[in-house]
């Protein structure tokens, strides 16, 4: 078996945001030269997630507003944990969606479904972030 590994950095304006980063993957998939394994996306924080969905118009606006409403940015009581760092929403939000995500991939390419997309969710933007790809196979 072999092991590749890369990271992926970024910084965003946006305090919340998602972007879809296949095209990034499937880069690293390909320079790895690995056709059978699996593939890890992992983000290296703990404000962030790693997901797939679709791709299309207004779905990563909705995600947005979805999770804005189960942890909205105040609450009366607030947050225990705003007392020193003042980032519990997105603590909370990375909970719901996740960490990482695991892919196949057969014959050089990602197994991914007709539409689906891999996305990173940053929930608390505004500084340089790292993302993990490590691509195990042969």
């Amino acid at each position: 078996m072999v092991s590749y590994r890369k990271y992926l950095e970024f910084k965003f304006d946006e305090k919340e945001t998602m972007k879809n980063i296949t095209n990034h993957v499937e880069m690293i998939l390909e320079e790895s030269g690995i056709k059978e394994g699996i593939i890890i996306i992992s983000p290296q924080h703990t404000t962030s997630s790693i997901f797939i969905n679709d791709d299309e118009e207004g779905l990563i606006q909705d995600t947005l507003e979805f999770l804005e409403a189960l942890v909205p940015a105040y609450k009366v009581p607030y947050y225990r944990h705003n007392k020193s760092e003042k980032d519990a929403p997105a603590h909370l939000k990375r909970n719901i969606m996740g960490r990482s995500e695991v892919v196949s991939v057969t014959e050089g390419h990602l197994d991914l479904g007709n539409w689906e997309e891999i996305f990173y969710a940053d929930f608390n933007g505004r500084r340089k972030k790292k993302i993990c790809v490590k691509v195990m196979g042969e």
